[in-house]
């Protein structure tokens, strides 16, 4: 078999694969057959299509350093404490500072010796003294607030990924964006309000003791005994005094799952703890029994309820009037953990599943007209050669849908604007061939010399012009957002799909009809 059939072997097997990785979203909405043993990818749509919600959060990362600080201050309170080293204050103070005073300037020495020891990272930034106490200012490192703030924007993105792939959205974009912002596309989400409220809670499950001793009208008069604090009751908003101790917290949860109470027909989460936890929990109620144990989320009481005995098993249940979808909600959030910092929503949109039709609908039409608008041009003006070229384009397009399909690439609005360019890119590729073989011919040339000569001329105009255009869709893709991005790809694609079928596909086309069928006469 000598080279040239070998060539086009190779080419009729690229558009041969090309319309297999293309077949499937022809199908439209529906399946491919059952009997089809090729693969079933479509090309995705993107949410301007399919319709969808698109959010851009931005993760308070300082939030997470000021979190590691009040736990590094309790910490040190216990340290102290252990040693019995007396002490009038440790508290954390933004940015990233922590305040240490102490009751005897000779425990300066041992306080230190905690800190390096179990807190490298606090760096000793100054101390006072007064007649009562001895204070030392310590400061966070900046590698150790940079690894925190990274380690938060890290953790709420697996976080995100978890809750929203327990919501049930379909093939769901999440991905990071700069230091601290996340950027979320949500295909075929009809409820946005319920989805924001899922992304964006912080979902902190806490355990507090009642403070029962003291009274719960005389702190809300702003006698509020030191230790306690005030919160209040999820379903009623009652007051409850509750002992500022966190006893136990959601991060030993093992799972959440949502049941319905037979007498009253309600649903709670049934929450487990992993072994650590269910230890915990059995000591806490153990120590604790005839006392009310908080259960405590983002902030609010659930409930509150008296411990009989000393639970065992590592097992309890949150209760609160909750809604079946409240209640659901609720289980995905403490399964998928909480969140290390708050988010803030920068930008929101959302396109409904119409609006995408129509689209749609308008997107492939204007195609389809630009498409057939340059067949007709390109079959007027250079008859059986413009025949030849629009074929070129048709394999053009399954190219480039398959190769969508292929690498699980995303069809946004700007996307199609990208594939109409590509129709004009295509015809003009093949028109500058075209005119350089119509000045060959009218200086005389053989019908082989001819399509040689043309493609010889026309080829460095050809690659010049695309690769620039190439180059200009990669800068856009790297350092573009969104329907950018999507522009970009099927530019790409489409332009190596240019170059594919006309510098190939039709070069041997015209090759094979000159040198094998022998033509007298090129039809151009």
């Amino acid at each position: 078999m000598d080279r040239f059939k070998l060539k086009g072997i190779l080419l009729l097997a690229v558009l041969i694969l090309g319309l297999i990785f293309a077949a499937p979203t022809f199908f439209g909405k529906h399946d491919v057959p059952d009997g089809w043993i090729g693969p079933k990818a479509k090309v995705r749509l993107g949410l301007d299509l399919q319709g969808g919600m698109h959010l851009v959060l931005k993760v308070d990362s300082q939030k997470a350093v000021e979190s590691r600080l009040n736990s590094v201050a309790s910490d040190i309170r216990g340290q102290l404490i252990r040693e019995r080293i007396r002490y009038g204050k440790i508290a954390a103070e933004a940015p990233d500072f922590l305040i240490v005073e102490l009751r005897r300037n000779e425990d300066f020495d041992k306080l230190s010796e905690i800190v390096r020891t179990m807190y490298p990272y606090l760096v000793e930034v100054s101390t006072s003294s007064s007649q009562e106490t001895f204070g030392v200012r310590y400061r966070m490192s900046s590698d150790e607030a940079e690894r925190i703030r990274d380690q938060a924007v890290a953790q709420a993105l697996e976080t995100i990924r978890n809750r929203i792939d327990q919501f049930g959205v379909t093939e769901p974009s999440i991905i990071p964006e700069g230091k601290e912002r996340i950027v979320l596309q949500l295909p075929g989400i009809t409820d946005p309000e319920r989805a924001k409220n899922l992304i964006g809670r912080t979902a902190i499950l806490e355990f507090k003791l009642v403070d029962e001793k003291h009274s719960v009208e005389d702190a809300l008069k702003g006698d509020i005994p030191p230790g306690s604090s005030i919160a209040y009751m999820r379903d009623a908003r009652r007051p409850i005094l509750l002992k500022d101790e966190t006893k136990m917290t959601g991060d030993l949860l093992e799972d959440a799952r949502v049941s319905i109470k037979q007498q009253y027909n309600e649903p709670y989460v049934a929450i487990s703890f992993n072994r650590e936890g269910a230890r915990i929990f059995e000591q806490i109620t153990r120590e604790n029994v005839g006392n009310r144990l908080a259960i405590v989320l983002d902030g609010r009481v659930s409930s509150a309820p008296v411990i009989r005995e000393a639970i065992s098993g590592g097992k309890a249940i949150i209760e609160g009037r909750f809604t079946m979808q409240e209640a659901s909600d609720l289980a995905i959030v403490l399964r998928a953990g909480a969140l290390p910092a708050p988010l803030e929503i920068l930008e929101e949109r959302t396109v409904g599943p119409s609006l995408g039709e129509d689209s749609i609908r308008k997107g492939v039409l204007s195609a389809i007209i630009g498409g057939i608008l340059v067949a007709l041009f390109m079959v007027m003006y250079y008859r059986l050669s413009g025949v030849l070229a629009n074929l070129a384009l048709v394999c053009n397009m399954i190219l480039i849908i398959g190769v969508l399909a292929l690498f699980n690439a995303v069809l946004t609005l700007p996307g199609i604007a990208g594939i109409v360019l590509t129709i004009g890119m295509a015809v003009d590729a093949n028109v500058l061939v075209y005119e350089r073989i119509r000045e060959e011919v009218r200086l005389g040339r053989t019908p082989k010399m001819a399509v040689d000569a043309g493609y010889k001329n026309a080829l460095s105009t050809i690659l010049d012009a695309n690769i620039t255009s190439l180059i200009a869709a990669l800068v856009l893709f790297q350092f573009g957002t969104g329907p950018v991005k999507g522009f970009a790809v099927t530019l790409t694609i489409g332009i190596l799909a240019t170059l594919f079928t006309v510098l190939l596909l039709c070069k041997w086309i015209m090759e094979w009809m000159v040198i094998y069928q022998k033509v007298d006469r090129i039809s151009i």
